[in-house]
């Protein structure tokens, strides 16, 4: 995740720590080292009430086979524990239609872990999210993407939107920290701004914006293209700096393309002068680029443990026969050496960009599904020459440095 409102504008998080071992942040941290251990993705389930358009997990309503028991989710949350990892994200399919699910997390909270909810809002009710809050549930992340009819029509069921703003109000209601997931597709970028708006008149202060992974339904045909991505990146950083500078403090956040990462950096530059892009550079660097095979992990309703949540087609290892811990440390596997082992495993393209420390190739699932190679260019990248040359570069045809123009060419 990548932190516009920290890096730009010098809001304070509770993550400060986990991504930038920010020290001086003022807000009571998850953890106040930069975390050394993966943030992992539970996806207890494969059922699902709904029939998202984008979903990488591919889920239905109906039970999928071997899915993970209580007893085995609970000796698989106690691994995790000893392991180290600070934060156990439970997602699905719907994590909700698990009945076992407040007893999870208040195993997962009682054994040290940060247990935080990737829902579809839709079943949350005001009992639901009393329950979970005092399970120890520390925040709930809401998917609404798009005004009523898109984001209905975009979860295949009428009603799905109201739903999920019910939902979104019922944590707020008990006090549970809550926040947006939207993701960033040709269907419902249009309607950013005014969910924004209308979140935030809720009561919601955290926007977490993701770009198209490409997994499950998600596929390339519904992605938009590198300039379009660009315009909707600089409008999201525009919309907090007006609410900033309004005085309303939201949190927002990138997920997914750490091209997004050298695009701050050059708006900050832009917009800030020299000093403050070095500062943002800084933080950037401490993060580390893409997590996936390092600071993220998932493991699925079956145990399987993967690189990324997005990368459910490539097995690490099961927890049913080994712990955690092995399979992540167990570098001769190919997928882990080469994503570890980042830039140096990329195309000369991504290699030479002036921004390959910090983006370290974006997403390599995207680049495989696209070009069928793990080392190519991540689809999703925005940057231009000149923007990948840096911005002490001369342009051969100016005679000009490559410092980025404000809009795509």
């Amino acid at each position: 995740m990548i932190s516009v409102s920290k890096l730009l504008y010098g809001l304070d998080a509770e993550g400060d720590g986990l991504r930038y071992g920010d020290g001086d942040s003022s807000a009571e941290q998850i953890r106040e080292r930069r975390q050394r251990r993966p943030v992992v993705v539970w996806n207890g389930t494969k059922r699902c009430n709904l029939s998202c358009a984008h979903c990488y997990a591919g889920a239905d309503v109906g039970a999928a086979p071997g899915e993970l028991s209580t007893a085995e989710a609970k000796g698989m949350l106690d691994e995790l524990a000893d392991y180290g990892v600070p934060v156990v994200l439970f997602s699905g399919g719907e994590p909700l239609v698990r009945e076992d699910l407040e007893e999870l997390v208040a195993h997962a909270n009682d054994a040290g872990l940060r247990p935080v909810l990737s829902t579809n809002g839709t079943l949350l009710t005001r009992e639901r999210a009393r329950d979970l809050r005092d399970a120890g549930l520390a925040y709930a992340g809401v998917s609404v993407d798009g005004r009523r009819e898109v984001n209905d029509d975009f979860r295949g069921q009428e009603g799905a939107f109201d739903a999920a703003i019910r939902g979104i109000e019922s944590c707020l209601d008990v006090g549970l920290k809550t926040g947006l997931r939207y993701t960033v597709t040709e269907a419902t970028v249009p309607d950013m701004e005014e969910v924004v708006d209308l979140l935030t008149d809720v009561g919601v202060d955290r926007f977490c914006f993701y770009h198209l992974a490409y997994g499950g339904r998600g596929v390339p045909d519904a992605d938009i293209t590198p300039g379009a991505r660009r315009e909707a990146v600089e409008r999201l950083i525009d919309l907090t700096r007006e609410y900033h500078e309004a005085g309303e403090e939201i949190e927002t956040l990138l997920v997914g393309n750490y091209c997004d990462a050298a695009y701050l950096v050059a708006y900050a530059r832009r917009e800030f002068g020299p000093e403050r892009a070095e500062r943002v550079r800084r933080y950037l660097e401490v993060n580390g680029g893409d997590p996936a095979g390092e600071r993220v992990a998932d493991i699925d309703y079956q145990g399987n443990v993967h690189a990324t949540q997005f990368w459910q087609s490539y097995s690490l290892g099961n927890v049913r026969d080994r712990p955690f811990g092995d399979i992540w440390e167990d570098e001769s596997n190919p997928l882990l050496g080469r994503l570890r082992d980042r830039p140096d495993s990329l195309g000369a393209e991504c290699r030479g960009c002036a921004y390959s420390d910090i983006c370290r190739g974006a997403s390599r699932l995207r680049a495989l599904t696209v070009e069928g190679e793990f080392g190519a260019r991540d689809p999703q990248c925005y940057l231009t020459p000149a923007e990948r040359a840096g911005p002490d570069a001369v342009d051969p045809d100016t005679g000009g440095s490559g410092s980025p123009p404000s809009t795509a060419d």
